[in-house]
């Protein structure tokens, strides 16, 4: 078996969901957007399918990195083309990301599940088939009734545990939000929720990646009054440093890097500095199935969990193969959207969850994912 060709289709569908002028999504009136898939071709006609935003995915880079890499390979020699693409990096100009690198790595799994009749959870070699999820929030907004204030966090929180959610991390306040990032308002909104749904509920947040050291800290030492499970990215993670000193000095456990450049090599630097309790991986931010393995590995060899970073099929995958990892992320959530509607470009949702909280893996080969290919077809971008 070898790829013959490396495909990219562009095409829009219909969300909700907007990004403010930071990047935050919230929700608003339904509109068109463009999504990509890459689909990795084979001789004997099987093929493995990644979504990725277009310009991840742009022709440019697959015509002079990924096909040059790709063609005319074995598309089981995962390592080997995982390497190959991330060597062209440094000669990139810094134009073939991580992003990319993940599209490609997953295709290819997702091609190896289809090939062989098998989940790529079970091609891994799985841990369980259904894994617990938190309920992650979109960020705080300015919307009456929406994510606006305190109050609504806890209302929000009361609904998600009656959904079935064991676990809630919340998002603050960032700007463009007027009134942002406030340490105190955070807080609040955090107490809000505690006593919203009581104390067996996992807490966890996600706030502001800016904070000086000391507001971080003024942040986790309220947290841990409120008995949260962790505190993610109060800090710019450029600074290992900083995280190894609010580590240092807080009981709560420190969750990272998350956003942080240098993929499994960077979380090994992190272990080492002591600058995290619970590590942080995840596809989209180091390039991809295969490096995310390595993270989980590497925080298991260090008797840490791993906890993995977004939603979606790839992400659940991995939540599934590894001891180490106790949640699946699932969201963005907000009173105004409904999660469970999912996506046009996907017959079925990726990420299914019961009244008990749990979600469970697909017996689909591959990936797992229901794609609408029809629709797909019907909606591309000239």
């Amino acid at each position: 078996m070898r790829i013959v060709d490396v495909k990219v289709r562009v095409f829009r569908h219909t969300t909700r969901r907007h990004q403010d002028s930071a990047g935050h999504g919230h929700p608003g009136e339904p509109h068109k957007v463009k999504q990509g898939m890459l689909s990795i071709v084979c001789d004997d006609g099987s093929e493995g399918h990644c979504f990725g935003a277009p310009e991840t995915i742009r022709p440019h880079l697959i015509e002079t990195f990924v096909k040059k890499v790709l063609i005319g390979q074995d598309p089981f020699d995962r390592e080997l083309l995982w390497q190959e693409l991330a060597h062209w990096q440094r000669g990139s100009a810094g134009q073939l990301t991580d992003r990319t690198l993940a599209v490609v790595d997953t295709a290819l799994w997702d091609l190896a599940g289809r090939a062989l009749g098998l989940p790529v959870h079970k091609l891994i070699g799985a841990y369980r088939d259904k894994v617990p999820a938190y309920g992650s929030t979109m960020c705080g907004d300015e919307l009456e009734g929406g994510l606006a204030t305190p109050e609504d966090y806890g209302r929000f929180a009361e609904k998600l545990v009656a959904r079935g959610y064991k676990g809630i991390k919340l998002h603050t306040w960032m700007p463009p939000v007027s009134w942002s990032p406030n340490v105190k308002m955070d807080l609040k909104a955090c107490a809000a929720v505690r006593e919203a749904v009581g104390p067996d509920v996992a807490l966890m947040i996600d706030a502001y990646h800016w904070y000086s050291r000391t507001d971080a800290l003024e942040l986790g030492r309220g947290l841990e009054k409120l008995d949260f499970a962790w505190i993610e990215e109060p800090l710019d993670e450029q600074s290992t440093s900083s995280y190894a000193w609010l580590a240092a000095n807080l009981d709560i456990p420190v969750l990272g890097p998350e956003s942080a450049a240098g993929k499994h090599y960077a979380r090994a630097e992190w272990i080492k500095a002591g600058a995290c309790d619970i590590l942080r991986t995840g596809v989209h931010d180091v390039g991809g199935i295969t490096p995310s393995l390595k993270s989980i590995h590497l925080a298991d060899a260090y008797g840490m969990n791993c906890e993995i970073h977004g939603n979606g099929a790839p992400n659940l995958v991995l939540a599934a193969s590894a001891k180490n990892i106790r949640w699946y992320e699932r969201g963005l959530l907000h009173p105004f959207l409904e999660y469970d509607d999912g996506f046009e470009y996907l017959n079925s949702l990726a990420d299914p969850m019961d009244a008990d909280g749990f979600v469970h893996l697909s017996d689909k080969p591959g990936m797992g994912e229901d794609i609408n290919f029809d629709f797909i077809n019907d909606n591309l971008v000239a």
